[in-house]
């Protein structure tokens, strides 16, 4: 009964529980049958830890072991682990001084202003192997000091205080100094450290109130919110209720066990693993990604035993996170890594090899391998060409390396891939084996692999090469990524990133582009389905509308508020009632996932650009505005208010704001641009040049820029500066059709007809099915 009735109370809970609510408090708890069968039907709430523990007591424990319990806590002498003994920090002239004052831990430090000042620490983030710090400021906010500590042992090079950007003085009013916005805990860290975590962001008065059920990662962080678990739990007790009234689940709402009904064996012949029985039935993965991955949130909260993609957008494997080949580069965390592995696509869940209770492996070293893999045949010498029980010897090593973050965390690339040397030396991407023999060259790598494994050795053309020549825009990926798109022996984000970098080839569809569209709009996986529906912004609004109405009812929401974007543009008059109803959901579904991170001047730069698309221009100022009003030096704000202004016919309120972008921040590419065609339009033409050519210099691989700079400069007579810069954007971006399509038509203007008809032949190359590229060549051969 103690667990109904403390929930039952905590229902009906007020600040002054008078006579009357404890009488109802008491009768329920004498009607707990009643009461837990009502629970049942009641949404699920969260409950709390400790009373998970009442019953859970194996887990409980392996849990207060955990990093996960260890999350965040209150600053005391049992979870600070930094030294506060008078310790000091000296970071580009800055010394932090840290000490304890009234029982209480401090640090001085700048602040944001640049001044010294002491600060007092609120809460500990994190344990192992680095320790942060939380600092509470106004607003409801807290700030992540730039200055932690490093909690590995001393003989590790440990148990001192170092500065997460070493190498960069960081000053104050700079978006990465521990005061600025990228350093706000309520928005950076917070929903993946404690449970039920409830940031309420109140945009009107820019603070916040920030709520959690437990401060840590704790038991429904996982499971979801318990409360009708309990009631079961009560029921099954007293026996008043059967199991069928709460599911399969028992009141829980995530099926984190492989609900399947299989289990993996090793094949005695292959010595590798083989599915017994069903594939498995969990949202296990989904569930871990929504911390375990790099991505945004797209809804208000989390929904629990739903897809993860109904509330989080995990990045694709873009040239900024992943490699070309997949590899990790910047801080994914592991869910975009293990997607990509044949583990992650036969079905293997994280408990496989994790304890999802102390997190540690599920057997030491080799061992956990070993599970699936027969030791006898893999962890031998003959496999792994390393002595038994050297570093090279162990599975991890060569098939999860790592690579460090935030300067003392090395994580292991969960790709679990077979190290390929033969690809560092064609593409550039790192191995395992040049990992640790670091004064060795990829080709040495390569070659030793080579040695090993002779004619045997994996050699096949990875997904890596497509990738790559996707992102360098070569002519020959046009057809490979179409391919890759549609290939369904490869994971989704390969596909769903194989049809988003087909954008920049969108000028002219081939037949196989099509399939590609076609096949990846209806993939099964709504990663893939999502990204195509991007992938398509470079059509018309009469080609797109066919291929993404149909969308606007997918079952998962991430592909709804795709499509909603995608047909912003779009006339209402066009939809059909039954189209208008779904679109009006998707809309109201996408911009309450915008203000979901109503915090972030991002969020309002999305929700101005989809109101602009949507010619609500009213609408579209007031949120470039907001973006504004969040960070004055936010330039993409001042950017975007600029061309939306130029769409208004209000220059006159676009130049100071395109002015003050440059002011901020010299260097971006995007103000300059801006700027020079202001410029042109009203007149100026050498400050238009001037502008246009310093864009195109500072993105020599955005080949518009270049386009757009070498027109202006033909229209002013400089025919032969216009070529030029045209052949160097050329090199730069060879598949860039805006590019060759003048390079064509100058060329020829020009009296060059010989380097016209060449440059006719390459954009006939690259967009072959283009009836414009057609038409020019066959105005110069005279077919």
């Amino acid at each position: 009964m103690r667990i109904l009735c403390y929930l039952v109370g905590a229902m009906i809970s007020v600040p002054r529980r008078n006579a009357f609510a404890t009488i109802i408090v008491s009768a329920l708890c004498v009607l707990s049958p009643l009461a837990a069968k009502a629970q049942a039907d009641a949404p699920a709430s969260f409950v709390g830890a400790k009373v998970c523990a009442s019953c859970h007591a194996p887990e409980t424990a392996l849990w207060e072991q955990s990093h996960h319990e260890k999350a965040m806590a209150v600053a005391d002498e049992t979870s600070v682990l930094g030294d506060f003994n008078d310790a000091t920090l000296t970071h580009y002239g800055v010394t932090s001084r840290f000490f304890k004052k009234d029982g209480k831990f401090h640090v001085r430090t700048d602040g944001p202003d640049g001044s010294l000042q002491d600060y007092q620490i609120a809460y500990t983030f994190g344990v192992y192997p680095l320790q942060q710090y939380l600092i509470a400021f106004p607003g409801g906010r807290y700030q992540a000091l730039g200055i932690a500590w490093d909690s590995r042992p001393s003989e590790q090079g440990g148990q001192r205080w170092f500065h997460l950007y070493p190498d960069q003085e960081i000053k104050a009013g700079d978006p990465l100094h521990w005061t600025g916005l990228n350093q706000t805990w309520n928005y950076m860290c917070a929903d993946c450290h404690s449970t039920d975590l409830r940031k309420n962001f109140d945009l009107t008065t820019n603070s916040y109130r920030t709520s959690w059920a437990d401060i840590n990662v704790a038991c429904e962080a996982c499971h979801g919110p318990g409360s009708r678990h309990v009631a079961w739990a009560e029921a099954k007790a007293s026996g008043a209720v059967t199991d069928a009234s709460y599911g399969d689940l028992k009141g829980l709402l995530v099926p984190l066990r492989d609900q399947g009904g299989g289990h993996w064996e090793i094949n005695a012949d292959s010595g590798m693993p083989v599915r017994s029985g069903p594939p498995p039935i969990s949202l296990q993965i989904d569930t871990c990604a929504r911390c375990h991955s790099r991505r945004y949130e797209i809804a208000p909260q989390f929904s629990y035993g739903q897809p993860l993609l109904d509330s989080e957008q995990p990045s694709l494997l873009t040239a900024d996170l992943y490699h070309s080949d997949g590899q990790i580069l910047g801080e994914v965390y592991e869910y975009g890594s293990f997607l990509q592995s044949v583990m992650g696509q036969k079905g293997v869940l994280c408990s496989d090899c994790h304890d999802p209770h102390s997190l540690q492996l599920r057997a030491p070293g080799n061992q956990v391998c070993g599970q699936c893999h027969l030791p006898a045949k893999f962890d031998t010498e003959l496999h792994t060409h390393h002595p038994a029980a050297s570093a090279g010897s162990q599975c991890v090593n060569c098939h999860m390396p790592t690579r460090t973050y935030m300067m003392v965390d090395p994580r292991r690339d969960h790709s679990i891939r077979i190290p390929r040397p033969d690809l560092s030396v064609t593409l550039g991407t790192p191995n395992a084996c040049n990992s640790c023999h670091t004064d060795r060259s990829a080709q040495w790598a390569a070659d030793a692999v080579a040695q090993w494994y002779g004619a045997g050795r994996r050699l096949e053309t990875t997904y890596g090469s497509v990738i790559d020549a996707g992102r360098k825009g070569l002519p020959g990926a046009r057809s490979e990524l179409a391919a890759l798109a549609i290939d369904q022996s490869k994971p989704a984000i390969v596909r769903a990133t194989a049809i988003s970098l087909l954008t920049p080839f969108a000028g002219s569809i081939t037949p196989e582009m099509a399939t590609a569209y076609l096949g990846a709009l209806q993939d099964e996986d709504p990663l893939v389905r999502a990204a195509a529906v991007d992938a398509l912004d470079p059509f018309s609004v009469r080609d797109r509308l066919p291929l993404v109405t149909p969308l606007l009812s997918d079952k998962v929401h991430a592909v709804r508020i795709a499509a909603a974007r995608s047909l912003a543009s779009v006339p209402a008059a066009a939809f059909t009632p039954e189209q208008k109803v779904d679109l009006d959901r998707a809309r109201g579904d996408l911009i309450a996932g915008e203000m979901a991170s109503a915090d972030r001047p991002e969020a309002h730069i999305s929700l101005g650009a989809f109101y602009a698309q949507s010619g609500e221009f009213a609408e579209a100022e007031t949120a470039y505005r907001q973006a504004l009003l969040l960070d004055p030096h936010f330039t993409p704000a001042l950017v975007n208010l600029a061309d939306l202004y130029r769409q208004l016919h209000r220059d006159a309120e676009a130049g100071p704001l395109l002015q003050q972008a440059i002011a901020i921040d010299p260097q971006d590419a995007a103000a300059h641009e801006s700027l020079g065609l202001l410029a042109a339009r009203q007149g100026q033409l050498p400050d238009a040049l001037t502008h246009l050519q310093k864009a195109s210099e500072l993105a020599p691989d955005n080949g518009h820029y270049a386009y757009v700079y070498a027109v202006a400069l033909n229209s002013s007579g400089k025919t032969a500066d216009a070529l030029a810069a045209l052949k160097r954007a050329h090199q730069q971006n060879p598949s860039s059709f805006e590019v060759l399509y003048a390079l064509v038509t100058i060329s020829r203007d020009a009296g060059d007809r010989e380097a016209a008809l060449g440059f006719a032949r390459q954009l006939v190359e690259i967009a072959p099915g283009n009836r414009d590229a057609q038409a020019l060549l066959g105005s110069l051969t005279g077919q």
